[in-house]
């Protein structure tokens, strides 16, 4: 029998100690079940994410992919709950379903066991599936102005809900150009959690290329991948960048900003940063 979210209890838990006696507590631990993802009845996908705003996750997931690059090429998402899970069934238009089965027979071709040799490679190592406009873009957008980068941290603890109960959670959030925090989803992931608030946003229709989008974990590649299918203007984490994604955010024209504990915001990739060939 599925399981119902509503009916997660708080979990018991002893405290360690040199005493005989077990100091029992209580708490609510994250949720986290498998979610299954396929498209027109093919299987695509299976993550482990927090079974909310999954409809956002389903949207995101499909754009930051590479598999829809237009929110009209999604007719329909059904969620149906399974043991342990949940089956994201997403119908595509039957064009984005035609890309869709070639991007599959391209990664079925390139290797018979997996992610391996130099075709596969290049499939990862790419950002397929955005318009080419997108990729064209010849410029940054403005950077966010400082105040607005200030206090992230308290942004992060005031907008996440699921962490204040519940612990281990990562979040995203979208800071609008006045200085406002306009969305935020949680998630166990942190692929998942910004392909939430990348989905909320495309629901929601607010243009990504202002403002800007801010993450809890550290940026890795995928992250920038992800931002830059979805036309992010500004990607601000909360831990330092890998080296690949600097040069990546450079080479795509994302501002890519590191706001540490207890020091001013460091651009790694941004117009000044660019005009000095660092």
């Amino acid at each position: 029998m599925a399981m119902k979210y509503s009916e997660l209890k708080f979990q018991r838990y002893c405290l360690a100690s040199d005493d005989t006696e077990c100091t029992e507590v209580s708490q609510l631990l994250a949720p986290e079940i498998a979610v299954g993802i396929s498209y027109n009845g093919l299987n695509h996908a299976v993550m482990m994410a927090t079974p909310e705003d999954l409809e956002d996750f389903a949207l995101g997931f499909s754009f930051t992919s590479g598999i829809v690059d237009q929110r009209e090429q999604i007719l329909d998402v059904e969620m149906a709950s399974v043991e342990e899970g949940v089956l994201l069934e997403i119908t595509l238009s039957q064009r984005a379903l035609s890309r869709l089965k070639q991007q599959r027979r391209n990664l079925a071709g390139s290797s018979g066991c997996g992610l391996c040799g130099v075709e596969a490679l290049s499939q990862v190592l790419s950002i397929d599936g955005v318009a080419e406009e997108k990729l064209s873009c010849d410029f940054f957008s403005p950077l966010p102005p400082i105040p607005h980068l200030s206090e992230l941290r308290g942004r992060f603890l005031a907008a996440q809900k699921n962490r204040q109960l519940r612990g281990a959670m990562h979040c995203a959030l979208y800071v609008d150009q006045s200085g406002e925090t306009v969305l935020c989803r949680e998630d166990i992931g942190r692929h998942n959690a910004l392909d939430k608030l990348l989905g909320a946003c495309l629901v929601e229709g607010v243009d990504i290329r202002r403002g800007f989008v801010a993450i809890t974990s550290r940026c890795s590649l995928e992250l920038i991948q992800k931002s830059v299918r979805a036309g992010v203007g500004t990607l601000v984490s909360l831990s330092s960048p890998s080296d690949i994604s600097v040069r990546w955010a450079r080479r795509y024209r994302l501002n890519l900003l590191h706001q540490p504990a207890s020091d001013a915001p460091r651009i790694y990739s941004g117009s000044d940063i660019q005009e000095k060939n660092l």
